[in-house]
């Protein structure tokens, strides 16, 4: 708890040792850490059957909406306002929920490379949509990009089953058209408060229908910790830090930064783990995250 109050005061005022550069660079590189710790401590609780998907979701939700409440609290020195997004929250619990069913059997580095992927292509995709034209370099970083998704799931000793992969996949949908409804919010992490908070119920709702079909819920010492570390940690406290670098971020380093994210889940995988950095993976990653990176330059081009 000690820790946790000196990160919100480090996200409020900053350290007075620090330059603003620096500020930045550890803020950004504790956001990137923590984004890629989702998939870390939801491998290490899963993987380990330390507790069920259901359970895993609800109390990360939880445990993220009282983080960001204290985030949000510490910065407003009020009570905040939620405001009802539906959208938004159903989104928010659908990738939530997905990401953890789909970490029942998948390894951590390829689960977060598949996510990333499938959630840059997904906001690539809507742009188009949108109208916005897409250029030679853009297309050619998505082919890329989507080459490697591709290999990745080649059948294969190494490659994800085909139920985790398809969870993930919509999973990285949901969070992808989650960032585009959020992406023009004046005040992002109130927004991400409120979703949290408004996702509870149906987190209560996967948590009876799981017992229904399954029987029985568990929830270990160690797969409670994993959990909360996951919602207060690495989700609350990843957003509100990511949304106060943010602003001395350009658009395109913002997009760039967070290619590192799939790498050092599956460094994390290979450290806590031993999962191997097989060839497939290594391969897959060039090529994905090579053709996002061509992709989000060739588009934020001015």
């Amino acid at each position: 708890m000690p820790i946790f109050i000196i990160s919100l005061r480090f996200i409020e005022e900053g350290l007075p040792f620090m330059s603003n550069s620096l500020s930045v660079f550890a803020l950004t590189l504790f956001a990137l850490i923590a984004f890629a710790a989702n998939s870390i401590l939801c491998r290490l609780a899963l993987g380990a059957e330390q507790v069920d998907p259901a359970s895993f979701t609800a109390l990360r939700l939880l445990a993220g909406a009282i983080a960001l409440y204290a985030c949000v609290t510490l910065q407003a020195r009020q009570r905040p306002k939620l405001v009802f997004r539906p959208a938004m929250a159903g989104l928010l619990f659908g990738y939530a929920a997905c990401f953890s069913f789909a970490y029942v059997s998948m390894s951590t580095g390829a689960g977060a490379l598949l996510l990333f992927g499938v959630v840059q292509l997904t906001m690539l995709l809507a742009s188009w949509l949108k109208g916005e034209g897409l250029t030679g370099r853009v297309l050619m970083g998505t082919g890329f990009a989507f080459c490697g998704l591709v290999y990745l799931l080649l059948p294969s000793a190494e490659a994800p089953s085909l139920t985790s992969s398809i969870l993930m996949v919509v999973s990285g949908v949901g969070w992808g058209l989650y960032s585009l409804l959020g992406v023009a919010a004046s005040r992002p992490l109130l927004i991400t408060l409120s979703n949290f908070c408004f996702s509870l119920p149906l987190a209560g709702l996967l948590l009876i229908g799981f017992y229904v079909i399954s029987g029985h819920w568990h929830l270990s010492v160690w797969g409670a910790l994993y959990a909360t570390a996951s919602g207060a940690i690495a989700s609350g406290l990843g957003y509100a830090v990511w949304y106060k670098a943010l602003p001395y971020l350009k658009g395109k380093k913002a997009a760039s930064v967070q290619l590192s994210v799939p790498i050092i889940a599956g460094v994390g995988g290979w450290l806590f783990m031993t999962e191997p950095l097989s060839a497939r993976f290594l391969i897959a990653s060039v090529a994905v995250l090579g053709g996002v990176y061509i992709a989000i330059s060739a588009k934020n081009v001015n």
